[in-house]
């Protein structure tokens, strides 16, 4: 098809003729010996953002409800519930998709990994104990890993690179795409079990970098995002470089401002110096201010990218 293809664009010289849509197919990937470099332009589609929901009127009420749903079209646009959803998807994609990419032969170990890794987004990848944990060697946990990430279904923030004579955290963060997907691997089945549960924490700030991963890649900027961590545990959850600066951005899900919040953007901007720009902190709360040289978001204003933009 792609040879056929290659045909009519030289021949028409026809900017944007053809749209070629649909999920992953690794086969067909794996098969390609037409590459049409020159010719295309690839645009990589996540789940719905919270701006995209935004302008079609279909933000949920409330940040619970919201991380429980995520963004999956197909949860906004018929009537289905995420738990019906999110199980056939997982069937689907680990009968499908995974077993046409590497020779997994016991899939029910397989979904066992997906909800391990689920249980550590927002936490440092530690390769030896999810393979332990899961009945499998490092090396096989690191290609199972790699399925995740070519499929869109989890990223690995890295640490960021400078380190200011201070010993750094070297291990990537690993984060999944859609929060609700990760809750429904939890065993999370109604928003209001997320009200108090344990990981709602690291659900909410899934779903901040996951926004951030989607702003990126629909405005066309590179993923620059990081992390910076040191060795006594003094944290920035994201970093971002600008051409202007390097933006810190903390996460919390707490509905009140608190100001120990910012202690670990305190003590990297002391390090950083004139190349830090203005801290930012997005919160589970709806008023949004500014206090003490930081900006503050309430997670609204995730879905207005006039108020909150940190493309640049």
């Amino acid at each position: 098809m792609l040879s056929w293809l290659q045909g009519l664009v030289d021949e028409r010289g026809l900017m944007g003729d053809f749209v070629l849509i649909g999920s992953a197919q690794f086969n067909l990937i794996q098969s390609i010996t037409q590459t049409l470099a020159g010719r295309v332009a690839r645009v990589e589609l996540l789940p719905l953002s919270a701006k995209e929901l935004a302008e079609a009127g279909k933000v949920p009420n409330s940040l619970t409800q919201m991380l429980f749903q995520g963004g999956y079209p197909a949860l906004y646009d018929r009537q289905v519930s995420p738990q019906d959803w999110f199980s056939n998807y997982i069937a689907t994609y680990v009968e499908r998709d995974v077993r046409q990419l590497i020779a997994v032969r016991d899939l029910g170990q397989f979904q066992t990994f997906v909800k391990m890794c689920a249980a550590r987004t927002g936490q440092l990848l530690n390769l030896a104990s999810l393979g332990a944990d899961c009945g499998l060697s490092a090396v096989t946990a690191k290609q199972w890993l790699t399925v995740l990430k070519t499929s869109y279904v989890i990223t690995l923030l890295r640490p960021h690179h400078r380190n200011y004579g201070k010993r750094l955290v070297k291990t990537p963060k690993l984060y999944f795409l859609d929060s609700g997907l990760a809750a429904w691997l939890l065993g999370i089945r109604d928003a209001q079990t997320l009200e108090t549960h344990a990981a709602r924490g690291a659900l909410f700030e899934t779903w901040v970098v996951s926004e951030l991963y989607k702003q990126r890649l629909n405005a066309g900027q590179p993923l620059d995002l990081y992390f910076w961590r040191d060795s006594v545990g003094n944290e920035v959850d994201l970093i971002l470089e600008t051409a202007q600066g390097l933006q810190p951005l903390e996460i919390k899900s707490g509905s009140t401002y608190a100001k120990d919040w910012v202690q670990g953007v305190r003590k990297w901007q002391a390090l950083a110096g004139a190349d830090s720009l203005e801290p930012a902190l997005v919160y589970g709360g709806t008023e949004s201010f500014a206090r003490e040289g930081l900006k503050v978001w309430g997670w609204r204003d995730v879905a207005q990218s006039t108020r909150f933009n940190l493309v640049t």
